[in-house]
C-alpha cells in the first residue's frame, strides 16, 4: 500500500478557498497584458442603449474566443470592458480538455473568470460535473460550487453540497453531506458506499482522502474512521482516529488499520480490539491481522482473550493468538483417492458438520497463561476449539483449580455453557494439593479424567500405574501417611480435599506413622510443586 504523500501546499490552498472563496484567485494571477475577448460569430449584432456601457447585443450562433478559450451560445450581451453574458445553450470549451455546459453564462475577459448557472456541466472526459451554479478560473482552471452537485466517472458517482475541482491536478475537494458511490461497470449494485463530511478524490489516482466521521460500506463489511484515505483504483486503504472495521461476525478496532479489498486482508497497529460477537470472546493486543478468505486473525504484543461465560470469563495471555473461524481440519486429498479409509471419511465427515456449526478455532502460543476465578492454567501452547468447547493445553501444562495442581504430558479442558465440565489429563499425570511446607497430597498414573460441579473438582478417576500418598487427619492433624499402588482408581473430593480413594483394584499399599517414614519417600516419582508459577490475579497472567 503505497501512495504519494499529501502535499502540505496543496491541502493549504484549498483551506484558503473554503476560507474565502470569492477571492480564489490572487490579484498576481491577472494578467497586466489583458487579452481581447473576439466576437467570432453571430447571425444578427445590434447595440442596446438601454444597457449602456457599449453594450452589444448578439443573438443567433453567437461565438467567441479568447486565447485558447471558446465560448458558445444561442444570444449574448457583450460589454466595453471585456465582459459578457450569455444565454442558452451555454458551452464554454477550454482547451481540448475542459468542457462547460449551462444555461446562463457571466464571464469577466480581464479576469478569466466565469459564472454559469442552471443545468451546469464540466465535462472532462473521464470525469463529469452537475450542480446549479459554477464559479470556474480560466487561469488556473480552478471552479467551485456551494450548492449541491453530482460527479460521475468510469465506476464512481460522488454528490456533496459544497466543493471544488482543480483542473491541473485533477482534484476536487468536497464538503457537506458527501457520498460515493462505487459501482465498477456490469454490476447489478454497488460495490461499496462512503458517506462522510469532507472528502478530497483525485480523478486519474482515484484515491480518495476524508477528514471527519467517515463510514464505508460493503456486502462484507462497514468501516468507520474519522481520517484516511482510500484508493478506489486497486481497493487499498487506511484508516486512523476511532477507526474500525464490522463484519458480519467479527468487530476490529485500532488507531489505524490498513485494508486491501481484493485480498480481504486488514491490518490494525496499537491498541487493537477483535470482538467475536457470535462466541463472546474479544481479543486485544498490539498488532492485528485478519484473512478474510481464510477466516484468520493474527494478534501479537501484549494480547489478551476475553471470552465471557454466563456467569463468569476467563482470560488468556499468550506471545501470538491466531483464531480461525469456520475452519475445516481435513483437507480433500485429491491425489491420493484410492487410499480413503473409513476413519478418514468419518475425519472429514466431522469436518463439514464442524464447518456448517461455524466451528472457531483458536491457536495460542508461546508463554499461554489463564485465569478464571475458579481455574487457572499456564503452558507453552493452547488450542480451543469452540464446536466441543475445548481447550488443549501442551508443553508442561499445569492447572490449579483450588488447592489443587493438575500435571501432565498434555490437558483437555470441557467448558460448558454455565461451568467446567470435565478436564483430562494425559501421559505423565498427576494431582497434588498442599498439606504443609513439607507434605502433598499426591495421585500419579497415566491417564486421568476429573469431573466438576459448579466449577468445583469433585471426582477424579485414574487409569494406568495408579499411585497414591495420602496423609491421614485426625481433628486436623496428621497422623499418618497412606502410600498405595493401584492399576486404577477413584479419587473423591469435598470442600477442596480429598475425601476418599477408591481402589479398582486389590491395590499394594501400606500405612506409615508420621515417625517411621522418610521425608523423601513423602513424593513421587516426577513430582513437582508450581504455585510461584500460578497467576492469583488476572494481571498475573501477563507475567511469566
Amino acid at each position: 500500500m503505497v501512495l504519494k504523500p499529501v502535499r502540505v501546499f496543496r491541502f493549504i490552498f484549498i483551506l484558503y478557498f473554503y476560507s474565502n472563496p470569492l477571492q480564489s484567485v490572487s490579484q498576481s494571477a491577472i494578467k497586466t497584458n489583458v487579452t481581447k475577448v473576439e466576437i467570432i460569430h453571430a447571425g444578427s449584432l445590434k447595440f442596446d442603449k438601454n444597457l449602456g456601457n457599449g453594450a452589444k447585443r448578439l443573438i443567433g450562433d453567437v461565438q467567441f474566443k479568447q486565447d485558447n478559450v471558446l465560448m458558445f451560445c444561442d444570444s449574448a450581451y457583450f460589454y466595453n470592458n471585456n465582459s459578457l453574458d450569455a444565454f442558452s445553450r451555454v458551452h464554454v470549451q477550454q482547451g481540448d480538455s475542459i468542457h462547460l455546459h449551462g444555461d446562463l453564462l457571466n464571464y469577466n475577459g480581464n479576469t478569466k473568470k466565469a459564472i454559469i448557472t442552471k443545468n451546469v456541466v464540466l465535462d472532462k472526459g473521464d470525469m463529469q460535473l452537475f450542480t446549479d451554479v459554477l464559479n470556474y478560473d480560466m487561469t488556473t482552471s480552478i471552479g467551485y460550487y456551494t450548492t449541491n452537485a453530482k460527479i460521475i466517472n468510469k465506476e464512481n458517482v460522488l454528490t456533496s453540497n459544497q466543493g471544488y475541482y482543480f483542473g491541473k491536478t485533477n482534484d476536487l475537494s468536497f464538503k457537506k453531506n458527501v457520498v460515493l458511490i462505487n459501482q465498477p461497470p456490469g454490476e447489478t449494485e454497488p460495490q461499496f458506499i462512503i458517506n462522510c463530511d469532507t472528502m478530497r478524490y483525485n480523478t486519474s489516482s482515484k484515491i480518495t482522502y476524508f477528514n471527519g466521521p467517515t463510514t464505508i460500506k460493503s456486502k462484507e463489511n462497514l468501516i468507520y474512521c474519522e481520517d484516511g484515505w482510500y484508493n478506489t483504483n486497486k481497493d487499498l486503504s487506511r484508516f486512523s482516529k476511532n477507526s474500525y472495521i464490522l463484519t458480519k461476525e467479527q468487530k476490529m478496532f485500532g488507531d489505524s488499520l490498513f485494508y486491501d479489498r481484493n485480498k480481504g486482508i486488514g491490518k490494525a497497529i496499537k491498541n487493537i480490539q477483535i470482538i467475536d460477537t457470535i462466541q463472546n470472546i474479544t481479543i486485544t493486543g498490539d498488532i492485528a491481522i485478519h484473512y478474510e478468505l481464510k477466516d484468520l486473525s493474527i494478534v501479537t504484543g501484549n494480547t489478551l482473550l476475553t471470552k465471557i461465560n454466563e456467569k463468569d470469563t476467563l482470560y488468556m495471555h499468550a506471545d501470538t493468538l491466531k483464531a480461525f473461524g469456520n475452519s475445516k481440519m481435513i483437507k480433500n486429498d485429491t491425489k491420493n483417492k484410492n487410499a480413503k479409509s473409513d476413519n478418514w471419511v468419518k475425519e472429514k465427515q466431522k469436518a463439514e458438520k464442524d464447518s456448517v456449526q461455524k466451528n472457531q478455532v483458536i491457536f495460542a502460543y508461546h508463554k499461554v497463561k489463564i485465569f478464571k476465578n475458579d481455574l487457572q492454567g499456564k503452558c507453552d501452547s493452547l488450542i480451543y476449539t469452540s464446536i466441543d468447547s475445548t481447550m488443549k493445553l501442551i508443553g508442561t501444562p499445569t492447572l490449579w483449580s483450588e488447592d489443587n495442581q493438575l500435571t501432565a504430558d498434555s490437558i483437555n479442558i470441557r467448558i460448558g455453557k454455565e461451568s467446567l465440565k470435565y478436564v483430562e489429563l494425559i501421559g505423565t499425570t498427576f494431582m497434588v494439593s498442599q498439606e504443609d511446607s513439607l507434605r502433598y497430597n499426591q495421585v500419579r498414573g497415566k491417564y486421568m479424567k476429573g469431573f466438576f460441579n459448579k466449577n468445583e473438582l469433585y471426582r477424579i478417576n485414574v487409569e494406568g500405574n495408579g499411585q497414591t500418598i495420602y496423609f491421614a487427619k485426625d481433628k486436623e492433624k496428621i497422623k499418618a501417611v497412606n502410600r498405595a499402588d493401584c492399576s486404577d482408581l477413584n479419587i473423591y473430593l469435598k470442600d477442596k480435599k480429598i475425601k476418599s480413594i477408591t481402589f479398582i483394584t486389590k491395590p499394594d499399599a501400606t500405612l506409615y506413622p508420621l515417625d517411621k517414614v522418610d521425608v523423601k519417600e513423602l513424593k513421587l516419582k516426577d513430582f513437582t510443586w508450581r504455585n510461584k508459577q500460578r497467576p492469583k490475579t488476572m494481571k498475573d497472567i501477563f507475567v511469566w
